[in-house]
Formats: C-alpha cells, sequence, structure tokens
C-alpha cells in the first residue's frame, strides 16, 4: 500500500498588490499557485528503476558511451578514481525519472576488500557536460559516504537541471535513482501483495511529505539486503533540488507466519486448528 502524505496538490506562493492611497495602508494577498516539483501517480516498481548490462543497451546508448568515454576518463581520473589502471566494467542505470541522460555505473573489481565504483552521466542531446559520482575507491569512500556527500547531491542536482522536465518527474523515481547512482541496488515494497514475509521485514511503505513551505520530504526503505535494511530519508525543496539526504538502519519487524487457528471459547486463547 503507498503512502502519501499530502497537503495539497499545489503550493500557495504570494504576490502584493498596493491598495488605493485613499485607503489605510494595507497589503492586499493574492494567491498564486506553484506546481509541485514531483508527480504523485503511484507505479509499477519495474517501470522505475532497471540495471542493464553492456549487451542490454541500446546500440544509440552504447555510442553516447563511446564517445564519451575519454571525457569520463578525465574525470575520473581527476578525482582519484585511477581509471587508468586496471580493468573497468560498467553498466546501465535505467531511470524513469532522468530519461534524458545515459547514467552508468563503472566498478573495477581486484579482489575481496579491492572494488571501485563511481557513477556516470552523460546528456543524451549533448548539451551538458560528463559528470561523475565517486563511490568507492579500493573499497573506501575517497571524501564521505556517497549517499550524503555534498559532492554527490551537487551532481544529482546538475545532471536533473538538464533534463528540462516537460512535466514533474514521478517522486520515488527521482529517490530510488539518487540511491542508485550513489551505489545501492534499492528495492522497495509498493504494496503488501508486493511482499514475501518470509523474507522482507515489516516497515513503513515510500512516503512524500509535502511541507507548509513548500519542501518536500522522500522517504522509502530499500530492501535489497534483506538482513539490514536501509531507511532513506531526502529533502528536497518546493524548486525539486535535493538539499540533503539521510541513510540509516530501518527500524523494522520480523514478520511471524500464523497458522490456521480455532478459537478455544474456554479462555486460554487461541489453540491450533487440527
Amino acid at each position: 500500500m503507498l503512502s502519501i502524505a499530502a497537503l495539497g496538490a499545489v503550493l500557495t506562493a504570494q504576490t502584493v498588490k498596493e491598495v488605493s492611497p485613499a485607503q489605510p495602508n494595507v497589503r492586499e494577498i493574492t494567491p498564486v499557485e506553484k506546481p509541485l516539483p514531483f508527480s504523485l501517480s503511484a507505479r509499477v516498481m519495474n517501470q522505475l528503476i532497471e540495471f542493464r548490462a553492456t549487451d542490454q543497451m541500446s546500440a544509440q546508448d552504447r555510442d553516447l558511451v563511446a564517445n564519451a568515454e575519454s571525457s569520463i576518463a578525465e574525470r575520473a581520473r581527476f578525482l582519484g578514481m585511477e581509471f587508468n589502471e586496471g580493468k573497468w566494467n560498467y553498466e546501465q542505470v535505467v531511470c524513469s525519472a532522468i530519461p534524458n541522460h545515459v547514467l552508468l555505473r563503472f566498478t573495477r573489481n581486484s579482489g575481496t576488500g579491492d572494488v571501485s565504483v563511481f557513477s556516470a552521466s552523460i546528456a543524451r542531446n549533448g548539451e551538458g557536460r560528463v559528470r561523475i559520482i565517486p563511490i568507492q575507491m579500493r573499497g573506501y569512500s575517497l571524501f564521505s559516504p556517497a549517499p550524503v556527500n555534498a559532492m554527490a547531491i551537487s551532481a544529482f542536482n546538475r545532471v536533473r537541471s538538464e533534463e528540462h522536465f516537460d512535466t514533474p518527474p514521478d517522486w520515488l523515481a527521482t529517490g530510488l535513482c539518487y540511491a542508485a547512482l550513489t551505489g545501492g541496488r534499492p528495492q522497495v515494497a509498493l504494496s503488501v501483495d508486493q511482499i514475501d514475509s518470509t523474507k522482507i521485514p515489516l516497515a513503513a511503505p515510500p512516503s512524500i511529505q509535502i511541507q507548509n513551505r513548500g519542501s518536500v520530504i522522500l522517504s522509502f526503505v530499500d530492501f535489497s539486503a534483506t538482513e539490514h535494511p536501509m531507511e532513506w530519508t531526502m529533502d528536497f525543496d518546493l524548486n525539486g533540488r535535493l538539499l540533503k539526504t539521510l541513510r540509516k538502519p530501518a527500524g523494522v519487524t520480523q514478520p511471524r507466519v500464523l497458522h490456521p487457528a480455532s478459537i478455544n471459547v474456554n479462555g486460554n486463547g487461541v489453540t491450533p486448528a487440527q
């Protein structure tokens, strides 16, 4: 069950109009409607985000990557990712909230404890620059953990500013996309029907909160690591710009399977059915 906590479908700004000098010095406030920065429509999970191996990418997207390879290498080396050392592989992150960019995750696996990862974005129209989000360098964060790193937040905002959205993007897809670009492979349960009670613990469903002043708070629980699900919280301003993120272990309840039972009317509670 998808939970949406919204205070309204539109935000209210204010414009000021001076009243005639013959009247007391009073200002008349006229409400002006401003659309929300996100769409509130709920979608099926497989329409929000997808990971594709290189051979699953379209020929057009592979050509874009090939043309941007030198820029990716230059930016990655500038950020200390040792892109000219070892063998790097990449996969595509397909995100419905950022359709006008090719999003990639590069990985170099040199053995246990020596894994390097970064994300890259390439504008499809050629008008934006290649952007890099460092995730790990030899198993460690280069700066601070990518999900809460100011560099990652800034790069994400710049990528989204190059999208020039005709319609507001899906709110949950936007949150999941950021989680993927900062190292995750997020999985969420959008409804009770999607939860396998033997594998996924119980937690709050994804939610969006529209604050009084127009800021937006997105939250969801990522079950990709079922033993240690993580709760994400993302704060956006009224224009849809990401301000800060919080990622912490989720407060969950492990489900308990109840077998068919019959009521024991003698006051001793529930007795399993025979």
